[in-house]
């Protein structure tokens, strides 16, 4: 068995004698793992860093094998990221949120597409914070949590969609969850509209939303009962940045 592909970076962890063993988020193959020779030397340190676009060969004598991958370094992201904390907490809550629920080996052009968009503005683009936040949105979606934002829970109505029902992942009207919006969730018009901005604020009311969703319906899917540590480190640095 072999093919050639390109992804992002998302783990690396060591194997034996100098080898390593790497995950990556491919175009074509989806998340992939395979074993690279040498992985563990100084050398590839500044290739195999989360985040990095790498061209991959795979190689395995059956399908169902770990396999091994031969890398060449497509795009280094490492300077934009480290660079930036907030932005090395954003990469590393990607590589855990796909590391933990993506299905091994299955393509998925589109939440691809998407991951691709947002670590390419990691640390860059002044509105990465937003695009982040619509790609936890996304990837709810993709893992079949996906919030309903079209129109009112309560009155049907699709205006003036303030909030979202914690029990449902529904949005809510202004009017029709007046009389409970101390228990409702912000809803804030960019993640309705998948159309990302560069104010601070309405990111961290996305992302609670978004958190609260993560923590309740997604990692006890996953078997976990806490969200990845990063994300905590995430809030913190975009609370200091806003």
């Amino acid at each position: 068995m072999e093919w050639r592909d390109e992804g992002v970076l998302l783990s690396v962890r060591k194997h034996g004698e100098g080898s390593a063993i790497i995950e990556v988020f491919t175009k074509r193959h989806g998340r992939h793992a395979g074993l690279v020779r040498g992985g563990g030397a100084r050398k590839m340190a500044p290739i195999l860093q989360p985040g990095a676009q790498l061209s991959v060969e795979w190689k395995a004598r059956l399908e169902d094998h770990l396999g091994s991958y031969t890398v060449d370094p497509i795009k280094s992201r490492a300077v934009q990221i480290m660079g930036d904390r907030g932005a090395l907490a954003a990469m590393g809550m990607v590589s855990a949120l796909l590391c933990l629920g993506l299905p091994e080996r299955e393509e998925n052009t589109s939440l691809y597409a998407r991951t691709i968009d947002l670590v390419d503005a990691l640390g860059e683009a002044a509105d990465w914070p937003a695009r982040y936040a619509l790609w936890e949105n996304a990837l709810l979606a993709d893992m079949g949590f996906g919030l309903d934002l079209t129109q009112c829970a309560a009155t049907g109505v699709t205006q003036d969609l303030i909030y979202v029902s914690p029990r449902s992942g529904r949005a809510v009207s202004r009017e029709g969850g007046k009389e409970f919006a101390d228990l409702m969730l912000p809803l804030p018009r960019f993640l309705r509209m998948d159309d990302p901005i560069e104010e601070t604020a309405p990111v961290i009311e996305a992302l609670r939303t978004t958190g609260h969703f993560i923590e309740t319906w997604l990692m006890p899917a996953l078997g976990r009962n806490k969200s990845p540590s990063a994300r905590e480190r995430l809030i913190a640095a975009l609370k200091r940045e806003g």
